[in-house]
């Protein structure tokens, strides 16, 4: 692999972009009927409804083979081919309501490169405003991660140990179907094919199945802080800690710790898959 030109990448931060979008009624009634009843239920729309909104409506021969946006355009070209979630933080100032319109601007605001166990791992953090009327009601900081290819004939990783997790005063079990993963990624517009082409992600990606959405997974997290305050999280940080395959079932946890409630997701066996923290 040729050396990575991190000096080039970071002449990225700084550059912004813009869209707009209605959220409909048709939007927050499939959102409420793909994820019911694990949503906190308002007049308002469901908290994380803003990751349906504003989507890049990307022309088919844009795509690259993984079903992501070619690089090179708002995001900066890392020459790293795998692209996943990390983590990030959303602070919630308002809400989002049907028929609302929304603006959202975005900036990179940083592009760093770090060493992991399976190679370099290129992270760009990437801000995000949605606006109402001119007001931000949703702040976010959304970090990506690239990494090399997968050695399919290298033995696999070992699975995390089972981490200890405080006692849930919230446990829900979802069921991690194939249906749910499409649901979603309808609803997000995204054709990133680890989560409907079980072929590519076996035999290009290296995934025991197919995997579950990053943000589905701190959707249902944010929903669980909402439930068990009954108000919607300030400011909601989470982040990713292994994959999650379809195929099974996992748990949404939330637990209150002092002023804060600590969310999880986690699988049969104890592993835990992504971590989250609300707080007010």
């Amino acid at each position: 692999m040729a050396e990575i030109d991190v000096a080039y990448l970071r002449s990225w931060i700084g550059r912004t972009a813009e869209a707009s979008d209605i959220v409909t009624p048709g939007l927050v009634a499939r959102f409420r009927a793909t994820l019911a009843p694990h949503l906190l239920m308002t007049e308002a729309a469901p908290p994380a409804l803003h990751w349906c909104v504003c989507l890049p409506d990307t022309p088919m021969d844009a795509l690259g083979p993984d079903g992501h946006a070619l690089k090179g355009g708002f995001l900066p070209p890392v020459p790293l081919p795998r692209r996943m979630w990390a983590g990030g933080a959303v602070m919630t100032t308002g809400v989002l309501r049907a028929g609302d319109v929304v603006l959202r601007r975005s900036r990179i605001e940083d592009v760093t490169l770090k060493t992991g166990r399976s190679g370099p791992l290129c992270f760009v953090a990437v801000k995000h405003d949605y606006l109402v009327n001119a007001r931000i009601v949703i702040s976010e900081r959304h970090d990506i991660v690239y990494r090399g290819e997968t050695d399919l004939k290298a033995s696999p990783s070992p699975a995390p140990a089972p981490a200890e997790q405080p006692e849930a005063d919230l446990r829900e079990t979802v069921d991690a179907t194939p249906v749910l993963l499409f649901r979603y990624s309808a609803l997000t517009f995204n054709a990133h094919r680890i989560h409907y082409d079980d072929p590519y992600v076996r035999e290009v990606e290296g995934y025991d199945g197919l995997v579950v959405h990053g943000p589905l997974q701190a959707t249902l997290m944010l929903n669980a802080a909402a439930r068990l305050a009954g108000r919607t999280p300030e400011h909601f940080s989470y982040r990713g800690l292994a994959p999650l395959t379809a195929g099974r079932t996992f748990d949404v946890c939330a637990a209150r710790d002092g002023e804060a409630i600590r969310t999880w997701t986690q699988s049969d066996g104890g592993t835990v898959h992504m971590k989250g923290e609300g707080r007010w």
